[in-house]
């Protein structure tokens, strides 16, 4: 918050400083009566504690994060104000501004740290804490330092370390590209935040429309980059060579890209007689944009016909590696259903045989199996339940659908005229947007390490 006061007193000379610095005076106020109140309490966490303390962490993040937005000059709602910082901090992207060239630039600034703080939280939970709560089949990219025990710690901060450098350095890298591509200064760090955050907010209601494709390639290939898993590239900075690259879920990951750009820009190309690279250009930036859950758009992708629409609100559900910034259900639980069916089949076939599921060369075991599945079915279920709710609360069942399965999955836009690439979520009710809110946070923590907490066996122990 100390970040866009000094931006605005310094640079910009708007009048959102004081707003800020309540905000930060407030923020540093609870977290001293934290620390006084928990002072005595061991480091050793037990993993019900961690299911408390990593939801309960992203709400209040969620709530003061909110802080700016509802004592600034031109304030939002409650309602509103949480709304957007959840989107920012959960990297979802969904907002329920316009007007974003006019509004003051630490405001502006603002809303880009959210997503980035939020994208360098996701990933730390992803390779610390996930595994270790056995989250949806997250212990398949556990590392060393999730077991928590004592002896880890020194791994630990070295691994947060490493994991903080190179967040760091791709976002220079990416803030540097934008400007030499042709982006102004302000534009090209607020982009680089969201975009190596996969979280998509811009300084512009035309979100990345207004630029040229230069810049919209620099931006395909590091919202890529945000997409993959942030543990290669630690691998890569202590061991740099190509073999430390080599993961089946980033293979996965780039064919289904590259087939899903050239079907739809033979598709353009043939239904709108769109010039061929013009056509992959636009393509390449919304679907890399859709599937690693950033949410930019350079276009209105559903005026590209009913097959467009379509494969993009299926894409809307795939996301990105585990480990990386991205949203979604990850590719790699795709691959293990697929490698489940295909083990169902070879029993149907040879009913004593013993089959072994094996994922980058290591063998899967079945409680993996079982809790991906576990994962696929909360997630659908959950999909049902807000979309039931959201229809229930007056809004159109197209909207309400595909409200709920962009905050599940942190994508960002929906489909429709209320928030479609091209539209808000400001006009839906408050309730919606709570509900919505919920969903996003919901789907950032993985579903289990929230609903868990609503289990009785949880507080009984």
């Amino acid at each position: 918050m100390l970040i866009p006061a000094g931006y605005a007193f310094f640079i910009s000379h708007d009048p959102e400083m004081i707003p800020f610095l309540l905000s930060a005076g407030l923020s540093i106020m609870l977290g001293i009566v934290l620390i006084l109140l928990f002072r005595s309490s061991s480091f050793t966490l037990t993993s019900r504690q961690l299911y408390l303390l990593t939801s309960s962490s992203w709400m209040l993040l969620s709530f003061l994060g909110a802080l700016p937005l509802m004592l600034c000059h031109h304030p939002l709602s409650l309602s509103d104000a949480v709304f957007e910082s959840v989107s920012g901090i959960t990297t979802t992207g969904s907002t329920v501004l316009s007007g974003l060239q006019d509004l003051p630039p630490s405001l502006l600034l603002w809303r880009s740290l959210l997503q980035w703080v939020g994208g360098l939280g996701v990933i730390g939970m992803a390779v610390t804490i996930l595994p270790f709560l056995r989250i949806g089949g997250m212990r398949l990219f556990q590392t060393e330092s999730s077991d928590w025990a004592e002896k880890s710690l020194p791994r630990f901060h070295e691994l947060a370390r490493t994991l903080l450098f190179s967040y760091l350095l791709i976002t220079t890298l990416c803030a540097v590209s934008y400007w030499i591509a042709g982006m102004n200064s302000f534009d090209a760090i607020n982009h680089a935040f969201t975009t190596v955050s996969t979280g998509g907010y811009a300084t512009d209601d035309r979100s990345m429309g207004r630029f040229g494709p230069m810049i919209l390639w620099v931006s395909v290939f590091f919202m890529l980059l945000g997409g993959l898993p942030f543990t290669l590239f630690i691998r890569f900075l202590v061991n740099p060579s190509f073999k430390s690259l080599s993961d089946q879920q980033v293979k996965g990951f780039l064919m289904i890209v590259a087939g899903l750009v050239a079907i739809l820009t033979a598709q353009l190309m043939i239904t709108d007689t769109m010039p061929f690279f013009e056509a992959l250009t636009h393509t390449a930036f919304n679907v890399t944009s859709v599937i690693t859950t950033t949410g930019y758009a350079s276009s209105d992708y559903t005026l590209w016909g009913e097959f467009s629409i379509a494969l993009f609100f299926i894409v809307t559900f795939i996301g990105g590696c585990s480990g990386s910034t991205a949203g979604g259900m990850k590719i790699f639980r795709f691959q293990l259903s697929f490698s489940f069916l295909g083990d169902q089949f070879r029993k149907l076939v040879h009913p004593r045989g013993v089959f072994a599921i094996h994922y980058n060369g290591k063998l899967v075991h079945d409680d993996i199996i079982f809790s991906a599945v576990a994962f696929s079915f909360m997630f659908f279920l959950a999909l049902a339940i807000t979309t039931l709710l959201l229809t229930a609360i007056g809004i159109d069942f197209v909207t309400s659908f595909t409200g709920a399965a962009t905050a599940l999955t942190n994508v960002g836009p929906g489909l429709g005229d209320i928030i479609g690439p091209a539209g808000s979520f400001e006009p839906l009710p408050d309730l919606g947007k709570w509900i919505l809110s919920f969903a996003m946070i919901l789907g950032r923590l993985e579903l289990l390490t929230v609903i868990v907490l609503f289990s009785p066996v949880f507080w009984k122990g």
